[in-house]
């Protein structure tokens, strides 16, 4: 196994299972995050062009915090992502 792996998993303080499960989630929420950020943009562009993918970069991004606490929810792992995005969000907006 990697070492990059195994410090990963030690520095979360998560077993083997809860770590296949942590990276599963954010495999799965990444991409229905993706997903239904084109299907909403769908419905409002009809072609492809800079502000389409403008748009869809900030919809993503808006997105993914809400979508992997969706798949975390279904795989045991809320209480992990919920920290892991607090600590995001502390980071990005200082700790006021």
């Amino acid at each position: 196994m990697s070492n990059f792996i195994i410090r990963l998993k030690q520095k979360w303080k998560v077993n083997w299972l809860q770590f296949a499960l942590i990276i599963t989630t954010f495999a799965l929420g990444g991409s229905f995050c993706a997903y239904l950020s084109k299907k909403i943009l769908n419905v409002f562009f009809t072609e492809k062009n800079f502000v389409f993918y403008t748009i869809y970069i900030i919809l993503v991004t808006l997105l993914w915090p809400v979508c992997v606490l969706a798949i975390s929810v279904l795989l045991g792992q809320f209480i992990f992502f919920k920290k892991y995005i607090q600590r995001i969000g502390k980071r990005f907006f200082g700790n006021s």
